[in-house]
């Protein structure tokens, strides 16, 4: 008689096989070595036993513990990273909160000259949020021609981020604005 553990629970059974084991498994092997042992005749009979005490118990087999994937892990140790880095900036200066149809001005240091510092002003057409790398895009009037210019939110060349006037839009991105001639007047 051994025990052993099924998809459906765990069994008591008794090894009946006619040979050289007698029905009894061979003495060290495994029970399931008894079960392939080699005998004269090759069918084998078992014979369920129905009482199961709760002496008898199995071993019990630990839950399998699930992985998370690793790229999902790093994505998610990603985000906590970029909401924190957020939150420096946001404590190191004032960000307002920028939307399409925002006219905003700009104070702009120059990367190429760093002691200058540009001014721009314009409507925001477009705002791409993304942490850390959000972006919002102007367009502004230089002498009669339509600039488009994007900066990232949190850049440490923008100085200054003023909002001059709030127009109520219905759309989250004003890109029909590009076929109009005077954009923000």
């Amino acid at each position: 008689m051994f025990l052993y553990q099924t998809r459906f629970g765990s069994r008591t059974e008794e090894l009946m096989s006619g040979g050289s084991s007698g029905g009894f498994p061979v003495p060290g092997l495994s029970p399931l070595a008894g079960m392939v042992s080699t005998s004269s005749s090759r069918c084998m009979t078992t014979a369920a036993s129905t009482t199961m005490d709760s002496s008898e118990s199995v071993t019990d087999v630990p839950p399998r513990i699930k992985f998370k994937r690793l790229d999902k892990t790093a994505k998610h140790i990603m985000q906590i990273l970029d909401k924190e880095a957020v939150e420096e900036v946001k404590g190191q200066r004032e960000i307002p909160d920028i939307k399409p149809g925002y006219i905003v001005q700009l104070k702009v240091e120059v990367p190429e000259n760093k002691r200058r510092v540009s001014t721009v002003k314009g409507i925001v057409i477009a705002r791409r949020n993304a942490g850390l790398n959000t972006t919002f895009r102007i367009r502004r009037m230089v002498a009669g021609v339509g600039v488009e210019s994007l900066f990232p939110l949190y850049s440490p060349n923008i100085k200054e981020i003023k909002v001059v006037d709030k127009k109520k839009v219905r759309r989250a991105k004003l890109y029909y604005l590009r076929n109009k001639l005077t954009a923000h007047t």
